[in-house]
């Protein structure tokens, strides 16, 4: 962000003034929020996404919140709207609210993140859609037949008083391995 930034929290009607359409004409709203405007740019953690209130306010959450006039935000001095989050994500959270449907990462991890960034953002169906993708990568996880090697009769009993599933022991005996490290 530029050093001109302005520093302060504005509300979202005042945004009204400073927004351009990008066609050079100003957007001029109507009310407290953006319900006058047909554009909003949003700099998310540098991101830069340029949509209309309509996509915004498609579903009961904190964009909708935004542009009612709900929710105080940032401007900067080109009249973006400032989102202090990580903007890897924001494209998918935007495109679900668009559509109605994304489709989603398949690593845990990044699915974890879109999970997070939609419940900052209160998008209760990408919440579920991500919740149930995540529901199914478990349920996939636990098909997969794993081996854990155990050390101690200990990590045994504990191992096969915890498992909700039957345990087949495989003994792996390497003193008879004339390669072996343990005599």
């Amino acid at each position: 962000m530029s050093a001109e930034a302005s520093a302060g929290s504005v509300a979202v009607a005042s945004i009204l003034a400073t927004q351009s359409s990008g066609r050079g004409s100003e957007e001029k709203g109507v009310g407290g929020g953006l319900a006058g405007s047909k554009y909003v740019k949003l700099n998310v953690g540098g991101s830069l996404h340029y949509t209309t209130v309509q996509t915004l306010s498609k579903e009961d959450s904190l964009l909708r919140s935004m542009c009612n006039g709900g929710a105080e935000v940032t401007i900067d001095s080109e009249g973006w709207v400032v989102l202090d989050r990580c903007g890897r994500h924001f494209g998918l959270v935007l495109n679900f609210m668009r559509d109605g449907s994304v489709p989603l990462p398949e690593s845990h991890r990044e699915l974890e993140e879109v999970l997070k960034e939609a419940q900052y953002y209160r998008v209760q169906g990408l919440v579920q859609h991500c919740t149930s993708a995540m529901q199914k990568q478990r349920d996939v996880y636990e098909g997969v037949c794993r081996i854990p090697m155990i050390t101690s009769t200990k990590e045994e009993q504990r191992m096969i008083n915890t498992c909700r599933k039957p345990v087949v022991k495989l003994q792996n005996n390497r003193g008879n391995n004339k390669y072996s490290y343990t005599r």
